[in-house]
């Protein structure tokens, strides 16, 4: 049974984006990442900006809606793909940043994923269509999962961590979708400097091709040194 036609399948929309409208904060910014469980390649972070007079102009409300935008894991790499283009025309600011290889080693996935975060918050200030003096209460800030520590002009106290955001909240829905073609995209190109991994096919997780290529002709420094070892460990 399809994902649409599944009853019990519902569809992140703005019900967590109208709360914080309705406090009188003028945007919202959905936060996810991608790849935090794979053992190669960065984890990367994607944001998108909703403003508040979605709620008030109730036809582009519901024509969003009707994008089917989505949890990325939900949706095939063409739909993904043909959002990532839509969402970009329709949001006034997106980012994307990135957690290198050498940070995972260096300070653990948690910490790497929250460089990443406010990396890509960082870009959406930049490329906003707004200006970068930011009043207070102007922007609101939903994270898929977890706070975020040290993001310019917003601290704790102007976000929330929603568990299984990307499933509830349209912004973060569409940040995960923004940044899962990202890293795919990325993960292909990484796969052309080494084709025996299958990077193009698995994106760095760790599938039986993966791992029998590690086996075979050892890491990589795009390789996550603890992520591998436990991953072989494990297997």
């Amino acid at each position: 049974m399809s994902l649409q036609k599944n009853p019990r399948h519902r569809r992140p929309d703005f019900t967590h984006e109208s709360f914080y409208w309705r406090k009188g904060y003028r945007l919202v910014v959905g936060v996810d990442e991608v790849g935090r469980g794979s053992i190669a390649g960065p984890v990367v972070a994607a944001t998108t900006v909703w403003p508040a007079q979605i709620a008030k102009d109730r036809l582009l409300k519901r024509n969003i809606l009707d994008l089917g935008i989505d949890d990325s894991k939900r949706l095939t790499a063409k739909k993904r793909e043909k959002l990532t283009k839509i969402i970009k025309k329709l949001t006034p600011g997106w980012g994307i940043g990135k957690g290198s290889v050498r940070e995972i080693d260096s300070y653990g996935i948690v910490k790497a994923t929250e460089k990443a975060m406010r990396r890509a918050i960082r870009k959406t200030l930049e490329i906003g269509n707004w200006k970068l003096e930011i009043p207070k209460r102007t922007m609101f800030v939903l994270v898929d999962g977890f706070h975020v520590k040290y993001i310019p002009a917003v601290g704790l106290k102007n976000q929330k961590g929603i568990p299984h955001g990307d499933q509830k909240s349209l912004g973060i829905a569409a940040a995960s979708i923004l940044a899962k073609d990202y890293r795919d995209g990325l993960m292909r190109k990484l796969s052309l400097r080494y084709p025996q991994y299958g990077w193009d096919q698995n994106k760095g997780y760790g599938t039986k091709r993966h791992r029998l290529a590690i086996s075979r002709y050892g890491r990589t420094p795009l390789h996550r040194k603890k992520f591998v070892e436990t991953f072989l460990k494990e297997s």
